[in-house]
């Protein structure tokens, strides 16, 4: 049997979630319970979750929810897709890299890696909040800055 990303059988990390998705969580335990042995997703009869069995299910899910042309497409192909959009949703969010790569069980080289297209994407805001704070950074306290051909209190 393979293991999560080559982990040992008992290895484990902890993986922080947001709030929000804690109170899902509990939700959804308190609802649908667990099995004996723990897990949280299980057939009806609690057994082991296969790949041909949910992957019918997000098959039909996806009809079910997607238009014609967003099924048709690579969009969540897969229920793994739904990683790759999250960690993308975090970088494009603003999210520190590092942190991003820790929740994602990732090495920062992968994370820079797989998602470079993101980050390449994120530059524009980047250099916008950059010179934000540059702007910020030299206004003087009495609110007026200098611009270069203007005048003392002229504000750029």
């Amino acid at each position: 049997m393979r293991h999560l990303k080559a982990r040992a059988v008992k290895d484990s990390r902890p993986v922080p979630i947001p709030p929000h998705f804690v109170r899902l969580l509990r939700q959804h335990i308190t609802t649908h319970g667990v099995a004996p042995d723990g897990r949280l997703f299980r057939t009806n009869r609690g057994g082991l979750l296969h790949e041909t069995g949910y992957g019918e299910v997000w098959a039909r899910a996806r009809k079910d929810v997607l238009t014609e042309q967003e099924a048709s497409s690579l969009l969540a192909r897969r229920p793994y897709d739904l990683s790759h959009a999250g960690v993308s949703f975090w970088l494009s969010s603003g999210v520190d890299p590092m942190e991003c790569a820790r929740r994602a069980g990732h090495t920062i080289a992968v994370l820079f890696r797989v998602y470079a297209k993101v980050l390449a994407q994120t530059q524009e805001r980047a250099n916008h909040r950059i010179d934000a704070a540059m702007r910020e950074w030299n206004e003087p306290e009495w609110g007026g800055c200098l611009s270069l051909g203007g005048q003392v209190g002229d504000t750029a």
